[in-house]
């Protein structure tokens, strides 16, 4: 009689095994436990070959805007030698400025044009107005830049001449073949993004009140890169953010989702270590079938705990809609607005 194979069990064995080295211990001080984590996500990552390839940002104006409510450019940068980065920055011209900014992150929709509710296929209607980040961040008296990520819309792999909602997995597979992950390279555009608006000096932009926000793979990139730049002030990741066992390690997803060896060092939740006391929003659907709830909440608790040892108990929450794997405009501006006011933001 032959014997019924699981496929998935050595895996699934080692997962229920693991025990993460720098989890967040409560009987340990927090500020003790910073710095090796701090380290050890920015070595998986590979920041260290990210940012050894690092060269001048060459600002690039490339075209003026102007819409209702607001001016703006598309601009490109770039972010490392080889890598040149699109960005849209639109400011209000209603209300007083400086502005507090927020830099927008789409996830797997197609493209940055998005957040400035640009369509380009018959595709992109299914993910308008709900992706329109940047216009949604001028209603709220925010300037707004929206960032193409990295393998995603203008920076796709050419090797993918039709695109897919995976068309990642090249340039991601790529990334880990060189010692390095896309979602590395990701947060490394986001801090090059913010260098780029300081050497801008525009006197509308209050770079003191920076934000980030971003939803399912950009809601992913929003965690990362706010625990490596303390720039960010505010932080609200949308659908990006759960357990590992429960999300990444048991459901289908895009390669860029994963990083090498990190659930034997770490769960989601222990990485807000590296944001607290700084604002946290997190922002989820209770029916969000590739971010299960359950998961979610789970590391929520941990976040909590961890914000309560930074002495910030107020400066985490969590906001869930009643919906699915969508960014729910009207229940997540209502938590990040309720926070940028409480930072007295507004």
């Amino acid at each position: 009689m032959r014997k019924n194979i699981d496929g998935d069990l050595c895996h699934r064995l080692l997962a229920e095994e693991a025990k993460p080295a720098l989890a967040f211990r409560e009987d340990v001080s927090l500020a003790s436990q910073i710095g090796a984590a701090k380290e050890k996500l920015a070595e998986l990552l590979g920041m260290k070959r990210i940012r050894d390839n690092i060269c001048p940002l060459n600002i690039d104006v490339e075209e003026e805007l102007s819409g209702e409510g607001y001016r703006g450019i598309r601009f490109t940068f770039d972010s490392e030698t080889g890598a040149t980065v699109p960005a849209y920055l639109l400011v209000p011209t209603d209300g007083e400025g400086p502005f507090p900014v927020v830099i927008c992150l789409q996830g797997h929709t197609g493209g940055f044009h998005h957040s400035i509710g640009e369509i380009k296929s018959e595709k992109d209607a299914a993910f308008q107005p709900r992706a329109c980040h940047a216009h949604q961040a001028l209603e709220r008296g925010f300037a707004a830049l929206a960032i193409e990520q990295r393998a995603m819309g203008e920076r796709q792999s050419p090797l993918y001449p039709n695109p897919t909602v995976h068309a990642c997995a090249i340039s991601a597979l790529t990334a880990l073949n060189l010692g390095r992950t896309t979602i590395g390279e990701r947060v490394f555009d986001v801090s090059r993004s913010i260098d780029a608006l300081e050497e801008m000096a525009d006197p509308r932009l209050d770079l003191s009140r920076i934000m980030l926000v971003g939803h399912s793979g950009g809601g992913t990139a929003t965690y990362y890169a706010s625990c490596l730049e303390e720039r960010i002030g505010l932080s609200a990741p949308a659908g990006g953010f759960c357990s590992y066992s429960d999300s990444i390690m048991s459901i289908h997803h895009c390669v860029c989702n994963y990083i090498p060896d990190i659930v034997n060092w770490f769960e989601m939740g222990d990485l807000s270590m590296l944001v607290a006391p700084r604002s946290l929003v997190i922002l989820t659907g209770e029916y969000d079938g590739i971010f299960p709830i359950e998961g979610v909440r789970a590391e929520f608790d941990r976040v909590k705990r961890i914000y309560k040892a930074a002495g910030a108990p107020g400066a985490c929450s969590l906001a869930v809609s009643k919906e699915h794997h969508v960014f729910s405009t009207e229940v997540f501006w209502d938590a990040i607005t309720k926070e940028a006011k409480r930072l007295g933001w507004f």
